[in-house]
């Protein structure tokens, strides 16, 4: 579907901006089209035919995009590779899916030049068009592939199937990720304007969004805590935001309620994983709570099931895997069948490896990764949980709770926390006071390891294994008790 919607926006909106290169450029939903078009031609040129894959090993630019949809013109997928990983991990990811062609920066085409090609024929539905690379944090990455089918419900839930009405925005993210993979239809049928930039920093996003009077902020919760931390944050004009919109992490309350009293604006939340394609969000006219304590209910079109180790539903708001089903989940993982058939139940949900529970009023609170949970004298410990409590000390910027083996309770807690910037340090008693009216004794940390930053994906998300690594290491060193 992606040449068709890219042809119905160039003659609905013309010569309106689509995008703006990170240098300035300004590229029109026409000239979109027909780079779009130059790429199809260049890629077939290549060699490439239906039914191969595209590997792109490039940065957030135009090319990417109009050869993303060059490539499902002629019936090919677009595998995208984040350009940030390191050559072992990129290597990882090609072997996985073998592309016909792989595109890294020194081989792009000039796709601005040159007279209008002829449209390609497009495939029929049904056909791969994308291959979405898991994280790998806690494990070997796996290649999700969405169909055309996929985008045609990601983008019917989010835009209802109405065209116009979009915005100003800036790419945040890589265009390998999720978002950018199968939401491209819906943003393009908004008809809005998005900036392009090299690489996503706080201080920049800032600045964007003050120079071009951005209506949204959107990203993970690390890029939101960034932009807030800015020591310049309070002289920037951002009069201009109406919403935020936090997704692909979890976002603790305190971040939330700093977020909407200094934009001065809503906030909604998005959970989803790779493999569900969409998910559940909260909406910026509910209650504060909604956004503050949960990921709110299912889109329209996603089902939620929250289920025990032997997939059977739990009780009414006990705590189980966080399942989801609809159209938009994947097809599977590229050329593994074992691997997709493990992905799903027996019925068709995905099952995303969080946990999580449905409170009294349908919102789903998660409570951690099913790997990440620990235990600690026999008691189950959440570290979502814990985090949530901690990231609300006055001298917390960023906390993220890891298991270590422990001889007589088996696991316990460590704390690794990043102070803010001005605060005294704090200490492991402190933290344990703090949240001890909130959190049984087995759920408080019981060491603590100071921070510089916390580790991150090239996605911008806390590195847990990075992290627990990380944490073994400095064990020698950790807080205890001070």
């Amino acid at each position: 579907m992606l040449g068709p919607v890219v042809d119905e926006a160039a003659e609905r909106f013309g010569d309106r901006t689509a995008y703006v290169s990170a240098g300035g450029e300004p590229i029109s939903y026409i000239e979109f089209r027909h780079r779009t078009l130059r790429a199809a031609w260049w890629l077939r040129e290549q060699g490439v035919r239906a039914g191969d894959v595209v590997a792109l090993v490039l940065p957030a630019t135009v090319e990417y995009l109009a050869l993303y949809v060059g490539a499902a013109r002629l019936g090919a997928v677009t595998a995208g590779v984040n350009w940030r990983l390191t050559p072992h991990e990129q290597a990882v990811l090609l072997e996985l899916v073998e592309p016909a062609l792989t595109v890294r920066p020194g081989d792009v085409p000039d796709l601005s030049a040159g007279s209008p090609r002829p449209s390609l024929a497009v495939r029929a539905g049904g056909s791969p068009v994308a291959i979405v690379f898991t994280s790998g944090t806690t494990g070997r990455p796996k290649a999700a592939v969405f169909d055309t089918r996929q985008l045609e419900a990601i983008t019917a839930i989010d835009t209802g199937g109405r065209w116009g009405g979009g915005g100003g925005q800036l790419a945040g993210t890589s265009f390998a990720s999720l978002g950018p993979m199968t939401k491209l239809p819906g943003n393009l049928m908004r008809g809005g304007t998005t900036y392009l930039i090299d690489r996503w920093q706080a201080r920049l996003a800032l600045e964007l969004t003050e120079r071009h009077r951005l209506t949204t902020v959107a990203g993970i919760p690390t890029q939101v805590a960034l932009m807030l931390a800015d020591p310049d944050f309070e002289g920037f004009d951002l009069s201009s935001v109406r919403a935020i919109v936090m997704g692909g992490g979890p976002a603790t309350p305190a971040l939330v309620r700093e977020a909407r009293t200094r934009f001065r604006a809503p906030v909604a939340i998005r959970y989803s994983c790779t493999e569900a394609g969409i998910g559940l969000g909260t909406a910026f006219d509910a209650p504060a709570e909604d956004a503050e304590l949960s990921v709110g209910r299912p889109h329209p079109g996603v089902e939620l099931a929250i289920l025990d180790r032997d997939l059977r539903p739990v009780g009414p708001g006990e705590i189980g895997e966080v399942c989801l089903r609809s159209p938009a989940s994947m097809s599977g993982y590229w050329h593994d069948p074992e691997a997709t058939a493990a992905a799903f139940t027996p019925d068709g949900f995905v099952r995303t490896g969080d946990l999580g529970r449905v409170d009294e009023q349908g919102r789903l609170r998660l409570a951690g990764r099913r790997k990440e949970m620990y235990v600690r004298g026999g008691y189950n410990v959440y570290p979502v949980e814990v985090e949530a409590v901690l990231a609300e000390h006055p001298a917390v910027a960023e906390v993220a709770i890891v298991a270590r083996p422990d001889p007589v309770m088996g696991e316990i807690g460590v704390a690794a926390v990043v102070a803010r910037a001005g605060s005294p340090l704090p200490t492991l008693d402190e933290l344990r006071t703090f949240a001890r009216d909130r959190l049984a004794h087995h759920k408080l940390p019981e060491r603590l390891v100071l921070l510089d930053a916390l580790p991150l994906t090239p996605a911008e998300k806390v590195d847990r294994r990075a992290l627990a690594d990380l944490v073994a290491g400095l064990e020698g060193r950790a807080d205890d008790g001070r």
